[in-house]
């Protein structure tokens, strides 16, 4: 078991007939809890009765709410999701809502103190108050994981640069690589030579590319591991790449094979997938099973 912090945004996925709580990093550390890890949220929901319920929900799952701050002057963020034939989501995200503002706290910096790892993405660095504060706490971090999050117009090249040299551990989807790549000058269209690009360029050992239904690579200390995805009838894909995520994180940190953590966290985002919703209940069985790992 890890102590692992999560920061940045917490908010509703509205769909065109029904509403779900989600946030990239939400859904990463509710899979974590899931697998038994530690877990603690840094973020900020309105003073309102969709953050309340973000908050009740965080509070039953048992992660640790005290760093998730109750804003009087914004509201809890909601965003439009639009689901493709292919259940492939896009999203329309308004700028400000709560989560642009957390706050840097002394109860924030305490847990991730006292973190084994310190996960975080891209979108959260579209407000200068939540980005302000993803800055003091990575000062603070022992092992800090990246989930770069490209979502326009919110994002800056000069940032994502900054903040992958501060990261130990970076993941992408394959697009994602190709154009960071490509901010970065690489003169490769292989995707592994970019992974090793990027990995030269940040300083960066331990790099993951999902690429969909084709599954992931791993670059782990030098070395590169490889799944070639899991076949499945596809219902959303909402929050499979944070379950991927989560997975991978937590049996890496627990010192698992590089190899069979890449083959389980396939799987976990696979299963995810397949289910309606970013935070399916998965069993280890189903797990096990599906995979027959």
């Amino acid at each position: 078991m890890s102590k692992i912090v999560c920061f940045g945004e917490v908010l509703w996925d509205v769909f065109p007939t029904h509403k779900k709580i989600g946030g990239a990093p939400l859904n990463v550390s509710v899979r974590l809890k899931s697998l038994n890890n530690e877990v603690a949220m840094v973020s900020a929901i309105g003073n309102d009765d969709l953050g309340k319920l973000i908050l009740n929900y965080i509070n039953d799952l048992k992660i640790n709410a005290d760093a998730v701050v109750i804003l009087e002057d914004y509201t809890t963020g909601e965003v439009a999701v639009t689901l493709n034939e292919k259940g492939a989501a896009t999203y329309e995200i308004v700028h400000p809502k709560a989560w642009d503002k957390i706050p840097f706290t002394s109860t924030a910096a305490t847990l991730v103190k006292q973190a084994d790892a310190f996960v975080f993405g891209s979108l959260i660095t579209r407000d200068d108050v939540s980005k302000n504060t993803l800055y003091q706490l990575l000062e603070l971090a022992k092992y800090t994981v990246f989930d770069v999050n490209l979502r326009a117009p919110f994002y800056n090249k000069e940032i994502l640069i900054d903040l992958m040299c501060k990261a130990d551990f970076i993941k992408f989807n394959d697009e994602e690589l190709y154009e960071i790549s490509a901010f970065l000058g690489s003169p490769f269209h292989n995707l592994e030579q970019n992974i090793r690009f990027i990995a030269k360029k940040t300083k960066t050992a331990h790099i993951c590319v999902t690429k969909g239904e084709h599954g992931a690579v791993l670059l782990y200390n030098n070395t590169l591991f490889y799944n070639s995805g899991y076949k499945i009838k596809v219902v959303d894909t909402v929050g499979s790449g944070d379950s991927f995520l989560a997975t991978l994180i937590h049996h890496l940190l627990d010192n698992h094979n590089p190899q069979k953590s890449l083959d389980i966290a396939c799987a976990v985002g696979a299963l995810v997938a397949q289910n309606e919703g970013a935070n399916p209940i998965i069993s280890e069985n189903e797990i096990l099973d599906f995979s027959r790992l």
